[in-house]
């Protein structure tokens, strides 16, 4: 079971919440608030994409759209007087045509934040740096950082090579099929020059916590 659906999807309200918090009253409306938000999540992730971005949270309530934007280095996003915020909150402002508020959020452990290392090991293998020793640096790191589990997979013309394969790095206990289990997940493309995407795959199993506690 654990296998067919996405972990964060299967364990809503357990262990995670949705990144979009609104309500739509009718169909029209829910599909300009579903590409204002993907919309705005491209524009975050192209601009912020050196300071470590993890993840956007877009709530709307009374007709105002607020953002926190959650990275490793907020330094690099706050800029100096908050003048990187403002400039980053008039660009979603012009892609979307609306004001809104925009708040950023620190990544205490950006170890154990399954897109942030995905987006790494993508990056590594963009730079053309040997797959199979950027997986096992990951899993060390990651186990390092007091993590319970961790499986990376790599898959495509890895290292340039004619026929695709995949590569697969397994360390800790990792209870996919368990809803308690805290399991965070994500998928990264990397696109290289000359053998074109590699997927990255990435599940990390944390401690225990549930929301509301």
């Amino acid at each position: 079971m654990g296998q067919k659906v996405n972990p964060k999807a299967a364990r809503l309200v357990l262990t995670h919440n949705w990144s979009s918090r609104w309500f739509a009253k009718d169909d029209k409306k829910y599909k300009e608030f579903l590409l204002e938000d993907v919309k705005i999540r491209r524009k975050v992730f192209d601009k912020l994409k050196a300071a470590g971005v993890g993840n956007a949270i877009i709530e709307r309530s009374a007709g105002k759209i607020s953002i926190s934007v959650q990275v490793a280095r907020p330094g690099l996003v706050i800029g100096r007087g908050g003048a990187g915020v403002e400039e980053l909150r008039r660009a979603i402002e012009k892609e979307i045509g609306q004001r809104l508020t925009l708040n950023v959020e620190e990544i205490k452990r950006p170890e154990l934040e399954a897109y942030l290392v995905a987006r790494n090991i993508a990056d590594q293998i963009e730079k053309r740096f040997p797959v199979k020793r950027a997986m096992l640096q990951t899993v060390d790191r990651v186990m390092g950082a007091g993590a319970l589990g961790v499986k990376i997979i790599c898959s495509g013309r890895i290292g340039g090579s004619e026929i695709a394969r995949r590569e697969k790095q397994v360390q800790g206990s990792l209870p996919t099929s368990t809803l308690r289990a805290n399991i965070d997940f994500a998928k990264v493309d990397a696109k290289t020059a000359t053998a074109g995407v590699v997927g990255v795959k990435v599940w990390i199993h944390r401690k225990e916590e549930r929301l509301g506690e």
